[in-house]
């Protein structure tokens, strides 16, 4: 039985990817702080999803024997070392961060902490284990500043917009480091917009269907003129699962003198992980009016320090390399995230 090491397992994606690697027989460890950068009881209904409870210890149980859980912050590097000695995985997918490009404009320390520092240890641990393949979480925000669409991995991004950015930039330079250094195969997946049921409560598909709801207003940035690569969190987890499966090797023969920024002669790669169909953010607004059956009060606002007018991936590398297809229309996707949402807050319409 093959063992995988996932963190930010109470997180969103973390939650959704840790859960189908115990649906398909893996044994998983899976780490979390369970910070309160947003509602603490959301994460914890997600791990009672996984099977974990707490008994009179206030320690996590799981009804699953091949499922373990650690609270424990991954900038701890001493303890993350330890738990990846002593659990040895076979494959890491590092999906814990601090996300958000707007909450790193007022805590821009945190980022860092939670980004890099935190990444350092996730590394080291691997430098000590010498998993198969480390699949890292990075974003689509590197792009920053570029406005050639869609989106190559091959493009430069040295032109981030927000710190959030720069931190999952550094993230991609760091892996390299190790992948260089200790044979550590490594893969960096640039996340795109992601939705879906239990969703963070600071996106935007979160608050508009909420505010909807209570007939509150909803602010639509750059009136409404956003373009984003919203991404169905089935069809993300679909991508990270066959990426964890393919790890990149060495390439003796790869042309240092006309290098390509996203592979290497080291086992390391980038790769965009999209729906690579980018809708305007008002159509988005009206898929959410369509499923709640109800208008939304708009309040359009100016674009916000940091924020990119427009994502759009180029999916053509995961696609080869993986037969990666996202299949979920985004109004299925919205009609799929408001049904676990009138569910889990038990709203009647």
């Amino acid at each position: 039985m093959k063992k995988v090491l996932v963190t930010g397992s109470a997180g969103f994606i973390g939650f959704h990817y840790t859960k189908r690697m115990l649906n398909e027989g893996y044994q998983v460890l899976a780490i979390d702080n369970l910070n309160d950068y947003y509602d603490v009881n959301l994460k914890m209904a997600r791990l009672a999803q996984l099977g974990l409870t707490l008994n009179d210890k206030v320690e996590f149980v799981s009804e699953n024997p091949n499922f373990s859980f650690a609270k424990a912050d991954i900038e701890n590097h001493d303890e993350i070392v330890r738990i990846f000695s002593d659990f040895n995985p076979d494959y890491v997918v590092h999906l814990a961060a601090q996300a958000g490009v707007r909450y790193s404009l007022s805590n821009p320390r945190t980022y860092t902490k939670s980004n890099v520092e935190a990444f350092l240890s996730i590394l080291e641990g691997c430098r000590k284990t010498n998993p198969e393949h480390l699949v890292f979480a990075s974003s689509s925000s590197v792009y920053g500043l570029n406005k050639g669409y869609p989106f190559q991995e091959d493009v430069p991004t040295d032109h981030a917009m927000s710190l959030y950015a720069a931190t999952k930039r550094a993230n991609e330079i760091m892996a390299h480091s190790y992948a260089h250094l200790y044979d550590i195969p490594a893969t960096g997946l640039r996340f795109f917009t992601a939705y879906g049921p239990w969703g963070r409560p600071d996106m935007a598909l979160f608050i508009f269907v909420k505010n909807i709801i209570e007939e509150k207003p909803i602010q639509v940035y750059n009136n409404g003129e956003m373009l984003r690569d919203f991404t169905f969190v089935d069809d993300l987890v679909e991508g990270i699962y066959r990426t964890m499966k393919t790890p990149p090797s060495s390439n003796p023969n790869y042309n240092h003198q006309n290098p390509i920024p996203t592979e290497s002669s080291a086992s390391y790669r980038i790769l965009n992980i999209g729906n690579n169909a980018p809708v305007k953010l008002l159509d988005f607004v009206y898929a959410i009016e369509k499923s709640l059956g109800k208008k939304a009060i708009i309040d359009f606002q100016p674009l916000q320090p940091g924020d990119i007018t427009q994502t759009y991936a180029d999916v053509t590398k995961l696609q080869t390399l993986t037969g990666y297809k996202p299949e979920t229309d985004i109004q299925d996707g919205v009609d799929a995230f408001v049904e676990w949402y009138k569910d889990y807050f038990k709203v009647t319409l």
